[in-house]
């Protein structure tokens, strides 16, 4: 079976609240699910949230649509791992609840490269060619186990996926690109102005084609290239970067 894992968390430091936030009236997490939904390879989604009380309004939406489980706010890796586990999923396939514009044409090529190359970790995140807010990684379970219990790094317990591709001399780990360099594209959702875009190109596309997918995104904007740098002017990952400053503020600390 191939797992999808939606992790998502109403906590969200620049946006709080965001994964609720409405798009044509429907709440993002939903819109994301909706797009998800149409993967042809995902045998099953769940969306992994937390116990904590400011989710329970993440988990009573999600609910209405997908399987839902809780765990660590802090410690995601715990988190999702738990839910691999509960689903009793081999292949894995992680998103997050901030990309209301993924697309499952994206999301299916990856899990193809991940079969056809026989990767333990495939993804196109590391090396990004695809829009910011288009991430997907697959691994297997076992590479996953092995991330719960060996990753101690504040990135690695974060981010789920860092000990994994870390590790190439223990992993086959594969990098999925596309035709061309999009990356200076940004489609995720952390700030108001990343919503706005968002909220813009729903607006604009959904009322005549609710499956709409990246070359519509990308039609779009060579219509309307204000949508091009509107929110350029933040940084790519910036939740990783955080990651690493607590990394070597662990590491200093041991010393």
């Amino acid at each position: 079976m191939i797992l999808a894992i939606l992790q998502a968390r109403y906590s969200s430091t620049r946006l709080p609240g965001k994964v609720l936030k409405p798009l044509l009236g429907v709440p993002m997490i939903l819109r994301q699910l909706e797009r998800v939904n149409r993967s042809e390879k995902i045998d099953r989604i769940v969306v992994a949230t937390s116990t904590d009380v400011s989710d329970d309004q993440v988990a009573l939406c999600a609910q209405k649509c997908v399987d839902v489980f809780r765990g660590s706010l802090d410690d995601v890796l715990d988190r999702f791992h738990g839910a691999a586990r509960q689903f009793s999923a081999q292949t894995i396939v992680r998103l997050t609840a901030d990309c209301p514009l993924a697309d499952p044409a994206v999301i299916d090529a990856v899990i193809q490269f991940f079969l056809d190359g026989r990767f333990d970790y495939a993804g196109n995140a590391i090396q990004p060619t695809f829009p910011d807010g288009l991430d997907v990684e697959v691994f297997r379970l076992s590479c996953l186990n092995d991330a719960w219990r060996e990753a101690a790094l504040p990135s690695e317990r974060e981010h789920v996926t860092p000990f994994i591709h870390r590790h190439p001399e223990r992993y086959r780990i594969g990098h999925f690109k596309g035709d061309r360099d999009l990356s200076a594209l940004r489609w995720t959702v952390d700030e108001e102005l990343d919503f706005q875009l968002v909220s813009e190109v729903y607006a604009a596309l959904y009322p005549a084609k609710p499956n709409f997918g990246m070359a519509d995104i990308l039609q779009l904007i060579e219509e309307r290239p204000h949508l091009k740098t509107l929110n350029t002017r933040y940084v790519r990952n910036e939740g990783m970067r955080k990651s690493l400053a607590a990394d070597a503020a662990q590491v200093s600390s041991k010393q």
